[in-house]
């Protein structure tokens, strides 16, 4: 699933590093306008934790779930 979440200023890498401990498949990349973009399996409760534990504490109602775009093709 992709998560966005409007952090300004932020350093993706710790971000980034304590995601993938928690799901080891996850991306994350700061976008224009200052949003940082997650893809991962975990829910918002879990990317809030994580991003307070990065020093960027947030409530998971400010972690946006952003509509699906697989088309399928991938997984059969």
């Amino acid at each position: 699933m992709e998560f966005h979440v409007r952090l300004q200023g932020a350093d993706v890498a710790p971000i980034a590093d304590r995601l993938l401990e928690v799901d080891p498949a996850a991306v994350a990349d700061l976008g224009a306008g200052g949003v940082l973009r997650l893809a991962t399996s975990v829910d918002e409760h879990e990317i809030a934790r994580v991003l307070s534990e990065a020093g960027h504490p947030v409530d998971p109602l400010d972690v946006v779930r952003q509509p699906s775009v697989c088309c399928g093709g991938c997984s059969g």
